[in-house]
C-alpha cells in the first residue's frame, strides 16, 4: 500500500505538542488548506500542521487529486465511487497510524481538519478508528453512508461541522443530515452556518473552528 504524499509546517513554538491533519476538496491539492495553518499558527503556537494530497489524480481536474470520484461531476460510476472511497480510507487509516507514530504524539492529541470531500473522508475515517482523534472539522461536506454510522464507529470524537447556506457544490442541508446521524449514533456534534456563503470558508467559520480546535487541545475552556 502506497503512503499518501503531505506537506509539513512545524509549530511555531518548537513544542510539537499537537496535530491539525488537513484534508483537501475534490481537485485540489494538500497546498490548498496548508495556508490556514499558516494562518492560524499565532494562536495555536504548539501545534503541527500536515496538509495530505489525496492518492488519485482528478478525473476533473489533472492538476489537482481526489480521494473518490464523483459521478455526477466526472462521469463515473457509483461502484467506482465506492470503491475508491474505500481504498483511500484505508490509506488514510495508515497515513494517521504513522503520522502520529512519526511525530511521536497521541491519537488524543490530532484533530481532522476536512473541506468538501475532505470532510467526507474525515467523517467516514476518524470514527472508525479504534483510537479516537482529539475531534473532527468538517466544512462544507456531508456524512458518506449515514445508515452505517452507528454499528461501525468505533469511536466517536467531537466534531464540528460548518456549511455555507449559500452552497452551490454540496447542499446546505447536508449539514443538518449529518448532524442528526451523527447525534443519533452518539457523536457530540456542534454546528455553524456561514451565512450568504457558497462552497468555501468564511472568517466567521474559521473562527469558531479556531475555538472549537483550542478547546479540545486545552487551550480554551469549553465555557469559553
Amino acid at each position: 500500500m502506497s503512503e499518501l504524499n503531505c506537506k509539513r509546517k512545524g509549530s511555531a513554538s518548537g513544542k510539537d505538542s499537537s496535530l491539525v491533519l488537513f484534508l483537501h476538496g475534490y481537485g485540489a491539492d494538500g497546498a490548498d488548506l496548508l495556508g490556514i495553518g499558516e494562518h492560524v499558527a499565532p494562536v495555536l503556537p504548539d501545534t503541527v500542521f500536515v496538509a495530505v494530497d489525496a492518492p488519485t489524480p482528478s478525473l476533473a481536474n489533472p492538476m489537482g487529486f481526489q480521494w473518490f470520484p464523483i459521478p455526477w461531476l466526472d462521469g463515473s460510476t457509483e461502484a467506482a465511487m465506492v470503491e475508491e472511497l474505500v481504498r483511500s480510507a484505508k490509506l488514510l487509516d495508515a497515513f494517521i497510524d504513522k503520522l502520529v507514530a512519526d511525530e511521536g504524539l497521541d491519537p488524543g492529541r490530532l484533530l481532522l481538519f476536512g473541506f468538501s470531500q475532505g470532510t467526507m473522508m474525515s467523517l467516514h475515517v476518524a470514527p472508525r478508528r479504534v483510537d479516537p482523534v482529539a475531534g473532527i472539522v468538517g466544512f462544507s461536506g456531508r456524512l458518506m453512508f449515514p445508515g452505517c454510522i452507528a454499528d461501525e464507529a468505533k469511536s466517536r470524537p467531537p466534531t464540528l461541522l460548518v456549511h455555507g447556506d449559500a452552497d452551490e457544490m454540496v447542499p446546505f442541508s447536508e449539514l443538518g443530515a449529518a448532524t442528526e446521524a451523527l447525534q443519533a449514533a452518539g457523536f457530540e456534534v456542534s454546528s455553524h452556518v456561514m451565512e450568504g456563503t457558497g462552497h468555501g470558508i468564511s472568517p466567521d467559520g474559521l473562527s469558531v473552528a479556531l475555538t472549537f480546535i483550542r478547546t479540545r487541545i486545552g487551550l480554551e475552556s469549553a465555557e469559553t
